[in-house]
């Protein structure tokens, strides 16, 4: 066997001297914007576990990809009904606690710059008391018709 006829080591399955393919990421492959090699080189490096299959950087890319393009929808239709065009921390804090799900998977998360939820409690509300219906008459006409109970 002459040098010719094998491939050379690193030569990734070509002849000598073979064009060389346009190489795809696994980003792409998988059709996701999110980057796979790199969450997969963050789950080896983090030492989360000894051995990391070749599917879990690319199930997780997928999952994180899903989580933010949620929250950025809601947090650009909450930009969209104060009139802005931009989104700020204020729009991701409204979307993320107005919404069941994402409010109970950040329950514990402080955003910063986020503010809180515009609420009241109802103890401070102004009480409609029975009193103050019963002097105010409905009607003039049953005012004046009432008549008095005696004692």
């Amino acid at each position: 066997m002459d040098a010719t006829t094998k491939a050379k080591k690193g030569a990734a399955g070509r002849k000598a001297g073979g064009p060389k393919k346009k190489s795809v990421s696994r980003s792409t492959k998988a059709g996701l914007q999110f980057p796979v090699g790199r969450i997969g080189r963050y789950l080896k490096n983090g030492r989360y576990a000894k051995r990391v299959g070749s599917g879990a950087p690319v199930y997780l890319a997928a999952v994180l990809e899903y989580l933010a393009a949620e929250v950025l929808e809601l947090a650009g239709n909450a930009a969209r009904d104060n009139k802005k065009n931009r989104i700020i921390p204020r729009h991701v804090l409204l979307a993320v606690r107005n919404d069941e799900e994402l409010g109970k998977l950040l329950k514990g998360v402080t955003i910063a710059h986020g503010g809180v939820l515009p609420s009241i409690n109802p103890v401070l509300l102004p009480k409609k008391s029975e009193k103050a219906a019963s002097k105010e008459p409905k009607s003039p006409s049953k005012a004046a018709k009432s008549p008095k109970k005696k004692a």
